[in-house]
């Protein structure tokens, strides 16, 4: 079993993420915790040198890897659909579940933080609300599996999603 938790910023992959590798007995994985390791560097490093390119080229290596890994459940970034790549590395290999938040919710969950390059220093609504604009669509295109994390906690969206995720390997629907 491959997992692959996508959505914006501030949706909860990570915190959803880790209950749903406990919940499925598997290991969590979160990919900018990879990608920095990989890097010995923190994204915002990697962003100042090596621009937006250089991150999404260690992101798509990093998604090839974990993507053909078994018993896994991968917290992505906000940005990892917009390669192809990707999305078809996910698509076929993995069930992607994608959270879905409110403008109102990210922008709460977003607000202050400064290991989000994209968001650092800036006022996240008109940010995140262009990116909702271009990635939604590709957020949609991608799931298998599409749950509102918006009011809900970590461990009980996780407890939902198990019970989707095996509706859907008995089914092939959400």
């Amino acid at each position: 079993m491959r997992v692959f938790l996508v959505g914006p910023p501030g949706c909860g992959k990570t915190t959803v993420g880790r209950f749903l590798a406990e919940y499925l007995s598997a290991r969590f994985v979160d990919l900018d915790q990879v990608i920095e390791t990989r890097a010995g560097a923190n994204i915002p490093w990697i962003f100042d040198v090596e621009g937006e390119r250089g991150f999404r080229d260690r992101e798509e290596l990093a998604v090839a890897d974990f993507s053909k890994e078994e018993d896994v459940v991968v917290a992505t970034g906000g940005g990892v659909i917009i390669r192809e790549a990707n999305r078809t590395a996910m698509r076929t290999n993995c069930t992607v579940v994608y959270l879905s938040a409110s403008l109102d919710t990210l922008v709460a969950r977003t607000e202050g933080k400064t290991k989000r390059p994209l968001l650092a220093g800036k006022d996240p609504r008109p940010i995140l609300e262009q990116m909702l604009a271009v990635r939604g669509p590709l957020y949609e295109e991608v799931a298998d599996i599409t749950v509102e994390s918006t009011g809900r906690t970590g461990q009980k969206l996780a407890a939902s999603i198990v019970c989707k995720i095996e509706a859907f390997a008995e089914t092939g629907e959400q």
